[in-house]
């Protein structure tokens, strides 16, 4: 007990008889200095007295599918740092080998009364109903699957596609194919779907030029081999990791980048401007996006009703040095 005050005061910056009183939930404690003390005992992992418990803590659940995507850590900042200026904590939850999966991140934050939660791609199905069940204010932020009750903050799949496909068909290229995730992956899935409608609208049948990969560097690597053999000369893909695949990928067929083979990412993760070559890709508006879901989950945690509508943010092509002009016959 007494280890447990002394964390806690250190933590907070007060006295051990200022944590003790809260503890025991009597006067002379300021509402901030009381929520602070609980907060800091949720982030030490020490379990509130019996009758604070139903007392739901100034934490706010951030989970992601991984760390290795670029993308995930910037959007964990952008939340965070939008989180942190309205009073709430951001506990980062991300899957590792050997580490904590998604649903027992979930019974952790629910046990720790958290306030909301902020999925960032994936969530279970069980996840879903659990969450849905105990009323937890949720936001979804590019939800890979289309989940019903919870409001969704997402990147506008088809305009991506759309500008990419026009920048492509611009430089003359005609045998243009698309890189994605799995089929029902929903960010995948709109892509796919845009891209079909726009290689229709342009006359084209480039249904043989779509392929499906895990969002990897090897898995862009091998199916954009793949798709570069079916006579791809630009690739749309999925993730800035994807299009990296797809360049190696052009590269090991001997082709060169940007004379022989254009290819479009998408994120405009850190760094990319400083690939060889850099790489044209579409910018998420990330931080407009984080804000946005940050005050939907406030919304909702000050007992507002979420939303239905799905918030679309318009994303930027950012033209740099992996696409040119198709220099070969047109087909």
């Amino acid at each position: 007990m007494t280890r447990r005050l002394a964390e806690v005061a250190k933590k907070v910056g007060v006295s051990e008889a200022t944590v003790s009183r809260v503890l025991n939930g009597k006067p002379g404690v300021s509402d901030a200095t009381r929520q602070a003390v609980l907060t800091a005992l949720d982030v030490l992992g020490y379990e509130r007295p019996t009758q604070l418990r139903g007392v739901r803590a100034r934490l706010v659940g951030l989970v992601l599918p991984e760390l290795q995507n670029p993308i995930f850590p910037a959007l964990a900042e952008m939340v965070g740092g939008a989180l942190v200026q309205l009073g709430f904590t951001p506990v980062l939850c991300t899957r590792s080998a050997g580490g904590l999966t998604e649903a027992e991140y979930v019974t952790m934050l629910l046990d720790q009364q958290v306030s909301g939660v902020v999925f960032c791609g994936g969530l279970s199905y069980e996840e879903h109903s659990n969450l849905l069940d105990r009323g937890v204010p949720v936001v979804l932020l590019n939800a890979a699957v289309d989940w019903t009750g919870f409001p969704h903050v997402s990147t506008d799949d088809g305009a991506a596609v759309e500008q990419a496909f026009t920048h492509l068909h611009a430089l003359g290229h005609r045998r243009i194919g698309l890189l994605v995730g799995a089929a029902d992956h929903t960010p995948s899935e709109r892509k796919a779907r845009a891209f079909g409608e726009l290689a229709a609208r342009a006359g084209l049948d480039l249904s043989d030029l779509v392929g499906h990969a895990l969002f990897s560097f090897a898995g862009g690597q091998a199916t954009a081999g793949e798709l570069i053999r079916a006579g791809a000369t630009g690739l749309i893909c999925g993730s800035d990791i994807l299009a990296l695949g797809a360049i190696r990928a052009a590269r090991r067929a001997g082709l060169e980048v940007p004379r022989d083979f254009s290819a479009v990412g998408f994120d405009d993760s850190a760094f990319m401007n400083y690939t060889d070559p850099p790489l044209t890709t579409l910018r998420q508006p990330i931080e407009a996006m984080a804000r946005a879901a940050v005050q939907l989950l406030v919304n909702q945690i000050e007992g507002g009703a979420p939303t239905p509508k799905e918030l679309l943010h318009e994303p930027e092509l950012v033209v740099r040095g992996s696409t040119g002009p198709w220099r070969g016959e047109s087909s």
